[in-house]
């Protein structure tokens, strides 16, 4: 299998079977516009390169034509610029080459977070009210399939009339049929608990040094994190932030098109503003998912000055780091860390900041990101309420 390796992508050549021509070239712009950050033209140039390598396309069906297709399917559309010293509304003469940029829309926005989760997490059973239980049955809001004899203050919308139904049958026969308090049916429940979670993004610069793309992953599992949530646990909230010289939070909808910036990490600033966030919520479990390559370099001073040391870890920025892991502590906040990459001073400044707030750390490569972290939200929701 040939291989080509350009700007960091990894392509191999891939024939799905019983694919249209639309389809075979949508998995690429797929792959290829999450690489960008959403930026269609460039992703388009790197369609027509691999096309000219790998002859992707024909006579009968060309870029052109799978350009038109996505503008039809509605997966682009084209953005009309007004020369802001003309006035009105804008004319023909004010658009770019082309009709206008293009850039994608909800629709594919959506595709892409459900993408990620299928590639991630895998193909995952879409469920309407969530799944996590806490092995605490009661009166909660989750059939188990279980039934059991009605009690007095059971809610009525719980008895199972067909099984209630059956036991007067059997009890009192068809000839004399009778419906008592005795023959009622209640099929069990148990709670579900409820997650808020603020997922931290490092953004600076080093995530990207060295030739290595690890924003992508990142940008891909928070997709499938987002994906996850809203269609299996819709009870269940996310927030999203980022980190660079300073933090703030992002829409789901935006995340196809997060960068890394010339930032350095405050990791501080992160980690207040997803207290901050947290503190808002009202649901009874609370925790704090943190992707980053470790190594906190800056702080924003009580002047509004930054305090930036890129040499090494700095011990006044590090002090910092672990008395926010102590205040999220103090708020019953875990967090979990999960290290991207493999220098060993970093690594144990994540190890200290994990024991100054007693919560987990995965040391992992970019390649297993999404199943860790997949794996510990599952096991995180398994918490019984407290009661």
């Amino acid at each position: 299998m040939a291989m080509n390796t350009r700007k960091g992508f990894r392509f191999t050549n891939y024939e799905a079977p019983d694919q249209t021509p639309f389809e075979k070239l949508f998995e690429i712009f797929q792959e290829l516009i999450t690489h960008t950050s959403g930026d269609v033209e460039e992703a388009l140039d790197w369609l027509r390169e691999l096309d000219k390598e790998y002859e992707l396309t024909d006579e009968d069906y060309t870029i052109d034509d799978f350009i038109e297709d996505l503008k039809a399917k509605g997966y682009i559309q084209e953005e009309f610029d007004i020369d802001p010293t003309q006035g009105g509304e804008g004319e023909e003469g004010d658009e770019k080459p082309g009709g206008g940029n293009l850039s994608i829309t909800s629709k594919l926005e959506r595709m892409l977070r459900r993408r990620a989760l299928d590639q991630i997490f895998g193909k995952i059973k879409r469920s309407g009210s969530g799944d996590h239980r806490t092995g605490k049955s009661g009166k909660g809001d989750e059939h188990t399939g279980e039934f059991r004899e009605y009690r007095f203050g059971d809610s009525l919308e719980h008895i199972s009339m067909t099984e209630s139904l059956k036991n007067a049958q059997v009890n009192h026969g068809l000839d004399n049929f009778s419906l008592s308090e005795e023959d009622l049916v209640v099929e069990d429940t148990q709670y579900k608990a409820q997650m808020s979670t603020v997922l931290m993004i490092d953004i600076s610069h080093s995530m990207i040094l060295y030739g290595e793309d690890r924003i992508t992953p990142a940008k891909k599992v928070a997709m499938a994190l987002a994906e996850l949530i809203t269609t299996r646990y819709p009870k269940d909230t996310l927030d999203i932030l980022v980190f660079g010289n300073d933090a703030w939070p992002i829409p789901i909808k935006d995340l196809p098109y997060l960068r890394v910036g010339p930032y350095h990490t405050n990791t501080v600033a992160g980690l207040q503003l997803a207290m901050d966030m947290l503190r808002r919520k009202r649901n009874t479990n609370k925790q704090i998912f943190m992707i980053t390559d470790g190594k906190p370099s800056c702080l924003r001073l009580p002047n509004g000055d930054y305090y930036k040391n890129s040499v090494g870890l700095d011990e006044y920025i590090v002090e910092k780091c672990y008395a926010m892991a102590q205040q999220a502590r103090k708020l019953h906040i875990p967090i979990t860390t999960f290290m991207i990459a493999e220098d060993p001073y970093l690594m144990q400044f994540v190890r200290e900041f994990t024991k100054a707030n007693k919560g987990k750390a995965f040391y992992t490569g970019l390649k297993g990101l999404g199943e860790m972290i997949f794996e510990d939200y599952e096991q995180n929701r398994k918490r019984r309420i407290k009661g």
